[in-house]
């Protein structure tokens, strides 16, 4: 097995094509944006939250969840959307990452007595995201060419289950305006009103709003549930990841891709288990996962790959070298390291690499195909040659990274 060193898993260029912005706070600026809006949080210490919180192990996905109620209460503020938007950006160029597309959920956060609406809470994101991106830019080492440029890109998520109340003032009051309709004609509505948000938005005020996501509760939720929404999408030239396979069969991944037109897959990680399928019309476990598994990988649709966060949540993986991530490789499918929240998970992108590399064999071929996955497969905003040349430029600065730390003879 190759050895990987830190400093070079540090300087290689990265990306991060999963990652909730809700979920990726820095916990100092938690505690301050908390006070600020008077939220009681559980402690206002960061060792505090570490232990009661934000841990490195859970109990269950509910444990897991738990701390959102805080970090969405924190961000009903557009300063502090900023600032969270800001610090995440600087953060991940700070450990080599030069591509990021944040995502969440606006509808979470808005709340229109307190002049947050969709409008402005994407506003807000961009401008914390575009200030950090000039300043870096800016920097000589960038302006020279020996470093990339950093770029990043806006994921609005639609949640696939709220309720009438205890989720946002937001859907407190879509629950209520729909209360004569059924709860699936309410959650696809409510889908479908971010969704056009997000294309009306990205198109007049040039939000860099690259695609949308499907996030929430999976099982019960399928993503053929939403094909209306996504179609939408589509029409408009709107990028689409779904989140599949995380909680729910390889079905789910299925309906994504042929019903949601899905460019990327959020986990996948049932994607290689029989027992998961539940489908009565799939008599033939064994030949669907393998035609599937084919079909993935041939049209290259991408899987976000999350590690820590799978280990955290699913308390079937009872190892690393469990995880089906080990499937993924040996299929050569297109996947790319993500965090999903950097805060929640306690992780960086340098810590899912390196703990992929430490525990499946990556040779160094592989790896600078799996690292040019995350800019090629990325929903970069502008044209396509810009991207093309953009992502060139990024993989030959791999090259002259691993040069460096001795590993290129390999590459």
């Amino acid at each position: 097995m190759t050895k990987y060193t830190d400093a070079f898993i540090k300087e290689m260029p990265k990306s991060d094509l999963h990652l909730h912005l809700d979920g990726s706070l820095r916990i100092p600026s938690l505690i301050e944006m908390a006070k600020k809006l008077k939220i009681n949080l559980p402690s206002f210490t960061e060792e505090g939250l570490r232990e009661l919180v934000f841990k490195d192990t859970y109990a269950s996905l509910p444990d897991y969840l738990h701390g959102f109620q805080y970090t969405c209460s924190a961000l009903r503020d557009l300063e502090n959307i900023e600032q969270a938007s800001y610090e995440l950006a600087v953060d991940n160029q700070n450990e080599g990452v030069v591509y990021i597309e944040p995502r969440f959920a606006p509808q979470l956060l808005v709340d229109v007595e307190n002049g947050l609406t969709m409008e402005t809470v994407l506003e807000a994101t961009y401008k914390g995201l575009e200030r950090a991106k000039k300043e870096y830019n800016n920097r000589p080492e960038v302006k020279n060419g020996s470093k990339p440029e950093f770029h990043y890109g806006i994921i609005s998520c639609a949640m696939r289950k709220f309720g009438p109340k205890g989720y946002s003032p937001f859907y407190t009051r879509f629950f209520k305006s729909m209360e004569y309709s059924k709860e699936m004609e309410v959650l696809r509505e409510g889908a479908l009103q971010m969704v056009k948000a997000a294309v009306k938005i990205r198109d007049e005020k040039g939000i860099p709003i690259v695609g949308i996501d499907l996030a929430g509760q999976e099982s019960g939720y399928p993503p053929g549930k939403f094909k209306a929404v996504y179609d939408y999408a589509h029409r408009n030239f709107m990028h689409k990841t779904v989140h599949a396979g995380e909680a729910y069969g390889a079905e789910s991944i299925f309906q994504a891709i042929t019903e949601c037109h899905a460019d990327r897959i959020g986990h996948g990680y049932y994607l290689f288990d029989e027992n998961k399928i539940v489908d009565p019309n799939v008599t033939d476990k064994k030949k669907y996962l393998n035609d599937l598994i084919t079909f993935v990988a041939d049209k290259r649709t991408t899987i976000e790959v999350c590690l820590t966060s799978n280990l955290q949540t699913n308390p079937e993986i009872k190892s690393i070298k469990d995880h089906y991530f080990k499937e993924m490789l040996k299929n050569r499918m297109s996947v790319t390291i993500c965090t999903d929240n950097r805060l929640v998970s306690n992780t960086t992108v340098s810590r899912e690499f390196k703990l992929a590399l430490d525990n499946f064999e990556i040779q160094p071929k592989h790896l600078k195909d799996i690292v040019a996955y995350g800019f090629k497969k990325s929903f970069y905003p502008g044209q396509y040659i810009e991207k093309r040349n953009w992502a060139k430029k990024v993989v030959q600065h791999f090259d002259e990274v691993a040069k460096k730390h001795g590993i290129i003879d390999h590459v």
